[in-house]
């Protein structure tokens, strides 16, 4: 069997619902195919299973239900839960597989399946291609005896466990007690949970994007849309918001002036934090290609090194592990703790913010701006079919690019490992630049879209 991924993109599969590849039949066929690569000795095989709050999770849910049973497998539900709770909870219960329906800050219309290995972590790309291969494979004779076909059953008390989890993040005999906190969850996976969290910790709690009604996630809410946060803080005259997005797996800040604070800035308040506790595992901090150069140059103040990777909390993860360092993540708001969690987790970020915002004892706006950042601009181009980034016009645009940032900048161009985009990012300390130069990028790559 051949070992390529065609269906995995950087975080699981994705796509629209009832679409090729999020199918029934997709979905019940990577139940089989993972639930057989999964099985590992005799025991009863177990496989944890969440989703977000989209309308099409229950008819993803029912199909993979039906191919990990066909395949042996017992399932375990949870309901809504945050992406970082199922990695959580796979650990807790040993179980051998772990699953989240979501498709993260996508619009409701689509829908993903993330698969976590019995560790918590999320699959290298070679067990995604063997799972691949597998479900390419006729897998009839390999499937379930009548006697061996699993069983489904529901776990009542998930929530309560992540939200322990959670706590147990925040500095133990330090509370929330006098700050008015906005949480806004995306009427996703969090709505329950985050609330109840900060509540339980005694802030005053105020919620919005906290009423699912399966086609409202992400809808001008949350991480991906955080106008709404920024101005009910400011309403409200809370101390500060925090915005998750749908599987409550990214955590964006905005402070007390309603000024919204990125991924980038986040990750070095933490790392400053977490260096004068003497709790840094190593003195590299990773994050991704899209991180600001003003977050290098924070993190060479402090003695630190920022270390990149591709665009992916999963390989952010990898590095870390590789690295042993316990603190990365990405401009986007997937901040990952490794002390607590095995992937990004939103909730445990926010509550790092919250034990310095308790500890300085100072607005957020001043707390959480970390440095000054290079201007930066990211705009995105919509493609179909072939990849513009193969076309020799786009090519020859990039290296001329380059060339004029010289070492004062930086170009950077991928394509959406979730939607069929070009993302075109362009940072340099003038301004003027930055813009010229994307606009050169983009026209570039609609100059070979039609060309092609």
């Amino acid at each position: 069997m051949t070992k390529t991924r065609k269906l995995f993109g950087t975080d699981g599969i994705r796509g629209t619902a009832n679409q090729d590849p999020m199918t029934v039949e997709i979905a019940q066929k990577l139940g089989q195919a993972a639930g057989l690569r999964f099985m590992r000795g005799a025991h009863r095989h177990r496989v944890l299973l969440g989703k977000d709050t989209r309308l099409s999770g229950y008819m993803i849910e029912c199909a993979l239900v039906s191919g990990f049973l066909s395949a042996g497998m017992d399932v375990t539900l949870v309901g809504p839960m945050p992406t970082p709770a199922i990695a959580m909870l796979t650990r807790s219960l040993r179980a051998d597989l772990g699953v989240m329906i979501s498709a993260s800050h996508n619009p409701f219309g689509d829908n993903g399946i993330k698969l976590f290995g019995p560790d918590g972590f999320k699959l290298s790309d070679e067990t995604e291609a063997e799972i691949e291969s597998l479900m390419r494979a006729d897998l009839g004779d390999r499937l379930a005896a009548p006697e061996r076909i699993g069983r489904a059953s529901r776990l009542n008390d998930a929530a309560g466990r992540y939200i322990e989890n959670a706590k147990a993040s925040f500095p133990r005999g330090r509370r929330l007690d006098g700050l008015r906190i906005v949480i806004d969850c995306a009427n996703g996976a969090a709505y329950r949970v985050a609330p109840t969290a900060l509540w339980e910790l005694g802030a005053e709690v105020i919620r919005i994007g906290c009423e699912p009604n399966g086609v409202n996630i992400n809808e001008n809410c949350g991480s991906t849309r955080p106008e709404s946060l920024c101005a009910a803080v400011v309403a409200h005259r809370a101390h500060i918001g925090i915005a998750l997005d749908g599987d409550a797996d990214r955590v964006l800040i905005a402070d007390e002036q309603g000024r919204l604070i990125d991924g980038d800035q986040i990750l070095a308040l933490i790392a400053r934090s977490w260096a004068r506790q003497g709790r840094l595992h190593s003195a590299q901090i990773v994050a991704t290609v899209m991180s600001n150069m003003g977050l290098a140059r924070c993190l060479e103040g402090m003695g630190l090194e920022l270390v990149r990777t591709a665009v992916g909390d999963r390989y952010v993860v990898e590095r870390m592990r590789e690295l042993g360092a316990n603190v990365g993540g990405e401009q986007s708001g997937h901040m990952v703790l490794s002390d607590f969690a095995t992937t990004g987790d939103g909730l445990v970020a926010a509550l790092q913010v919250l034990a310095v915002l308790v500890e300085e004892a100072r607005p957020a706006s001043e707390v959480c701006r970390m440095f000054t950042p290079f201007p930066q601009m990211l705009r995105n181009v919509r493609f179909a079919g072939r990849s513009p980034l193969l076309a020799p016009s786009v090519q020859d645009a990039s290296r001329r690019a380059e060339a004029t940032l010289g070492t004062a900048g930086r170009l950077v161009l991928r394509e959406s490992g979730t939607e069929p985009l070009v993302r075109v990012m362009v940072e340099a300390e003038d301004p003027a630049l930055v813009e010229r130069v994307v606009g050169e990028m983009c026209a570039a790559i609609d100059s070979a879209q039609v060309a092609a």
